[in-house]
């Protein structure tokens, strides 16, 4: 047992099933690869949200990049693409899937190639490809995703990351020009759970055979490259092969085709493998958890920068609906429940503007960013959908549901990325996880082997067994009790509306650690199937810490974004104290809707609609 991790050496003292905690051994192990890839201070313990809960905060790694610096002229170029097709309408061909000809555009000006290195041009800063994601999402929020797909969870990362020399040269090149890639790893019995491939992998001469299926895998083209999730046969774990599709489909590969509701102009579809052949070569050789968990959090900020920009795209229809749309005499801008919509839809904005710019800022630091990617991906996933159905949907009333329109065609796509790259609330019991690891392993996991199941008499065993272990952990709870909350010099600074947000996330951010211990003190071994109560404390904590970074970010642009990042800062410090908004509150949204809705900013929103369906006035 006692080289067994502290998630299996609680997990079997709890009684669990011999091969659950296997699967959570492997879990373990994957994620302690990850962090070996990770200089010390890039470390999941060295984070910012780590030290935030359980360390010395340093305010500076909470400050987003705002600013954009494209010198490739990829992002620029890449947008007016999008824009001219749109203007035209041929964004889409005679089967309501992407355009080749706009698609090949693309891959002409360098936009598969950006995450990769392109040709007499400098690599592209991840902040800076998220950035020119989320704007191409208030045009094309799939085509947006098409780069994510590609570049960040697709062939490319688990190449860069992991390949080979040989593999570099032989697939990076078609990567960057254009050669579409997409990632299989779900499966009909295994998503979230990885260790639940039934996928396999046989290794027979210099090759692998490869039998079984794929679900819900997006961008696969025949003669297209393919990031391949299996079992390998001889040792059990997951792998990774990097496949060559065929041009044609065959009895050894061929698509599954299925309605699906989300995700209408790519392409996703099933993948049959029947002894298909893939070289040994094109294998990567490093554990398939570890290349899968390493690209995730990139594919998780891509979601958080395409969720902005689908954001931007509905506050763009709003206003000039709100406009046009009179009831008893007024105009429906002047009305205070569209008023807040906009207010609340512009704290949505900006908070996902400031987390996607942390988050990628932390990953081109060289962090590992798992947390932060989290954070990102979960709150811009779940601020779209509110967006799309309790301010878009109510305030264009019947239009909604009009063919053409931008919520009754996209509903789906804009619920979906709740469920991709990761559900939600699953992410938080990954992120709780990450939170706590250091923390049950330090004092947690020796005193646990001391005692073994937690009865009375086998604590007071398990004392005289490692008193060591035990005034270890009472150590840390004086001190943890005794400290006193210090907040920032730098909050001190900010502006006087920004402030109070800044302190009360520090703050709240510091209490934390007591009140997570004390869930691990009182749940002990059970704390596992406690799932409802690691939501909570999971939930909590992204808040305090989207409070935090939102503040910054908005005390950094100021104007209306400042306004914005107060609404939404407002919110979320609501939420935690379960409080409703106050008079006061009410005014400030309704005053910062009306002014956006007389004079939107650039940041706020891009594109504005066309009203379906105009009346006579």
């Amino acid at each position: 047992m006692s080289n067994k991790s502290f998630a299996e050496t609680a997990m079997e003292l709890a009684g669990k099933s011999e091969e659950e905690v296997k699967t959570i051994g492997q879990i373990d192990a994957a994620d302690d690869d990850v962090e070996k890839m990770f200089a010390e201070r890039h470390k999941t313990i060295n984070s910012p949200i780590h030290k935030a809960v359980w360390g010395e905060l340093d305010i500076s790694q909470f400050a987003p990049k705002v600013s954009l610096q494209d010198k490739t002229g990829v992002l620029e170029a890449s947008y007016d693409i999008l824009k001219k097709h749109q203007e035209a309408g041929t964004s889409l061909n005679e089967d309501d899937k992407h355009n080749t000809e706009m698609i090949q555009e693309l891959a002409d000006v360098g936009y598969f190639g950006t995450l990769v290195g392109l040709p007499n041009k400098p690599k592209m800063t991840f902040s800076n490809f998220i950035k020119g994601l989320a704007k191409n999402a208030t045009i094309s929020p799939q085509v947006a995703g098409l780069s994510s797909v590609h570049g960040c969870i697709g062939a490319v990362d688990p190449i860069m990351a992991f390949g080979t020399p040989e593999q570099k040269a032989k697939f990076l090149p078609r990567l960057a020009a254009g050669g579409q890639s997409g990632f299989g790893l779900t499966e009909p019995n295994a998503g979230s759970d990885l260790t639940a491939l039934r996928t396999t992998a046989t290794l027979v001469g210099d090759h692998y055979v490869v039998d079984g299926e794929k679900l819900f895998i997006t961008n696969v083209h025949l003669g297209g490259i393919l990031g391949l999730v299996c079992k390998n046969a001889e040792t059990g774990r997951p792998m990774v092969l990097i496949v060559d599709l065929p041009e044609e489909e065959n009895e050894n590969f061929y698509m599954k085709h299925y309605g699906l509701y989300a995700l209408k102009e790519m392409v996703n579809v099933g993948l049959v493998f029947k002894d298909f052949k893939v070289p040994a070569e094109n294998a990567i050789q490093e554990d398939g958890l570890t290349v899968a968990y390493h690209g995730l959090n990139y594919g998780r900020t891509a979601v958080c920068a395409n969720a902005n920009g689908c954001m931007r795209r509905m506050l763009g229809s709003m206003l000039p609906w709100a406009r046009f749309r009179e009831t008893y005499g007024e105009k429906i801008e002047s009305r205070e429940l569209v008023q807040r919509r906009v207010a609340q839809m512009a704290g949505y904005v900006v908070g996902s503007a400031a987390l996607m710019s942390w988050s990628s800022r932390l990953l081109d630091d060289g962090y590992r960013g798992e947390m932060e990617c989290i954070i990102g991906k979960v709150a811009g996933s779940e601020w779209q959908k509110n967006s799309a159905i309790d301010l878009c949907m109510r305030t264009h009333g019947g239009r909604s549901f009009l063919h053409g329109h931008l919520i009754g065609d996209n509903i789906h796509e804009l619920l979906a990325p709740c469920i991709y790259e990761g559900e939600g609330e699953m992410l938080g019991m990954a992120f709780f996880k990450s939170l706590v690891k250091n923390h049950g392993k330090t004092y947690y996991e020796a005193m646990g082997k001391a005692v073994g199941k937690p009865t009375l008499m086998n604590i007071i065993k398990g004392f005289f067994k490692d008193p060591k272990a035990f005034f270890s952990y009472g150590g840390w709870k004086v001190k943890n009790k005794a400290s006193r909350i210090k907040v920032p010099s730098e909050v001190g600074n900010m502006h006087e509306r920004m402030r109070p947000h800044a302190r009360y996330a520090v703050v709240g951010l510091k209490r934390m650690a007591g009140e997570i211990d004390a869930a691990m003190q009182k749940h002990q071994l059970k704390l596992a199937d406690r799932q409802c109560r690691m939501s909570f404390l999971s939930q909590k904590t992204q808040d305090l810490v989207t409070i935090l970074v939102t503040s910054m970010y908005g005390n950094s642009v100021g104007g209306q974004t400042m306004d914005a990042a107060q609404v939404l800062c407002t919110e979320l410090e609501q939420k935690i104290n379960g409080k409703h908004p106050s008079d006061s509150d009410y005014r400030f949204m309704t005053k910062l809707g009306a002014r956006i809705a007389s004079n939107p900013i650039s940041s706020l929103a891009v594109v504005e609609d066309e009203i379906l369906m105009p009346y006579s006035t």
